[in-house]
């Protein structure tokens, strides 16, 4: 204490804070602007992903069924085939089934470009390897599809089994095939596995076979997965169009 009762260390003014250094705010402002960026990169992308995988479902979906319903009013108010062109038209040759895809029926229509497959629809290959058709004596009915997106009508594929049905219905016919095998991964180049005479599946011989082809893995579009049927039998379509026993 001092004569005058003042503590002169406690009295000192204090020593101003120096200022913020004028980089760290600017640091700062980056920062934030970046992480802005970042969330609004994560919503549009989390957006697409759902425009992706759900939304284009709901649309090639609805799609797909007006069609069907389109083909099936064609039957209904035309004669039967009245040879072998017949069976092809611009509307959808028929509709496969396979049970173990858990998928409804599936429209087929001509060609594998994606404006056809993003239909929700299940296309026959035309290049570059023309695909047989079911009513042909022999040859290899040969089908591709979406596995994601678009009505992902082979999303299943990969729970197909040896033995497992896959059945084509047309406007008079049942063709019923039997899976005897599949090839997990292929190239995308892989074109031998549409061949009339699939040797890679382990057929050596003319026959009537049914492929179906899909992306692989699930959600890319790097490898093919690849699924061969051969056919066992096929039934007249009746008047109440009763359905094989491998669909019932």
């Amino acid at each position: 204490m001092t004569a005058s009762g003042i503590d002169e260390d406690n009295d000192r003014p204090a020593t101003p804070p120096a200022p913020p250094r004028r980089g760290r705010h600017i640091a700062a402002a980056i920062v934030s602007v970046i992480g802005e960026l970042l969330i609004t990169a994560g919503v549009i992308m989390g957006l697409f992903v759902v425009y992706s995988l759900w939304w284009t479902n709901v649309l090639a979906d609805r799609e797909s069924h007006q069609q069907g319903d389109q083909v099936r009013k064609h039957w209904a108010a035309k004669p039967g085939p009245k040879g072998p062109g017949e069976l092809d038209t611009k509307d959808g040759i028929g509709f496969l089934h396979v049970p173990a895809m858990d998928n409804g029926e599936v429209l087929v229509k001509k060609g594998t470009d994606p404006d056809v497959l993003n239909e929700g629809v299940a296309g026959y290959y035309t290049k570059p390897v023309k695909s047989a058709l079911p009513q042909d004596a022999t040859g290899n009915f040969t089908l591709a599809a979406h596995r994601d997106g678009h009505g992902a009508k082979f999303h299943n594929i990969d729970k197909l089994k040896t033995g497992d049905p896959i059945v084509f219905e047309t406007k008079d016919t049942w063709y019923v095939y039997k899976v005897y095998a599949t090839l997990p991964q292929t190239s995308k180049y892989d074109v031998s596995v549409l061949d009339k005479i699939p040797a890679e599946s382990g057929k050596h011989r003319a026959g009537r076979y049914i492929t179906l082809t899909t992306c692989t893995p699930v959600y890319t579009s790097e490898y093919r997965y690849i699924v061969w049927g051969e056919l066992v039998r096929t039934q007249k379509v009746d008047a109440d169009r009763t359905p094989p026993a491998e669909l019932r």
